[in-house]
């Protein structure tokens, strides 16, 4: 086949990548706006088309400000500099209420937990964000969490008490029984919340009753 010939099949193939294109979205504004939405987490081609058709739907003003928000949010967004939640100053709501018990610190995955552990109402104390757990097989070592800067706060804090309100997992195990062994004292109380919460559940995904009692009538943690 000469040069001109494997042109000529390559613009082929391009007119009838292109011309299927049109034919399932209709527009390529369209395709590229389904192609990004569905990158999000739990979204599809269909949901994301949903999502895509509903915003050409709706007053232009509506996109616009979800637009600003998103970009505010990623330009604008902070970590508390004591807990490391999610934050729009350099300590959250949490951390500066004084009506908040400086004395309990609840240890937990990530953000979702701190939220899922507030629609509780069960919880007055302090949080610490770890960012993760140990996960050998995602290559997250110790390292690559706030571990180290929770035994900073035990010693520069009037903290009591450590909650690990950690998953019930594999991971979330070993990463309770690697922090119980970095921090454990007689001067400090080290608890887990209750095991009304399933094995192998994530705590945003438990029902704020079973998480509230789960909170309340925590034990101490075992290590064995």
């Amino acid at each position: 086949m000469g040069d001109t010939d494997s042109w000529m099949l390559s613009v082929f193939d391009y007119f009838c990548s292109k011309t299927k294109i049109l034919t399932e979205y209709s527009s390529l504004l369209l395709e590229n706006a389904v192609n990004e939405l569905s990158k999000l987490p739990g979204i599809g081609k269909k949901t994301a088309l949903r999502l895509a058709l509903h915003l050409l739907r709706e007053d232009k003003s509506r996109t616009e400000t979800l637009s600003r928000s998103l970009m505010m949010l990623r330009e604008k967004i902070m970590f508390c500099e004591r807990c490391h939640n999610i934050s729009d100053s350099a300590v959250c709501g949490i951390c500066s209420n004084l009506r908040r018990d400086e004395n309990v610190v609840c240890v937990v995955e990530d953000m979702r937990d701190v939220m899922a552990i507030e629609r509780t109402a069960s919880y007055n104390g302090l949080y610490h964000v770890l960012g993760g757990v140990i996960s050998p097989i995602e290559s997250i070592a110790p390292a690559d969490l706030y571990i180290d800067h929770l035994i900073q706060r035990i010693t520069q804090e009037p903290i009591r008490e450590v909650i690990l309100a950690l998953p019930a997992t594999i991971e979330g195990d070993t990463t309770s029984f690697y922090i119980y062994r970095k921090i454990k004292s007689d001067s400090l109380k080290i608890t887990t919340i209750a095991k009304g919460v399933a094995i192998g559940d994530a705590l945003e995904f438990t029902d704020e009753v079973t998480l509230g009692r789960s909170i309340q009538q925590r034990t101490l943690f075992d290590q064995g």
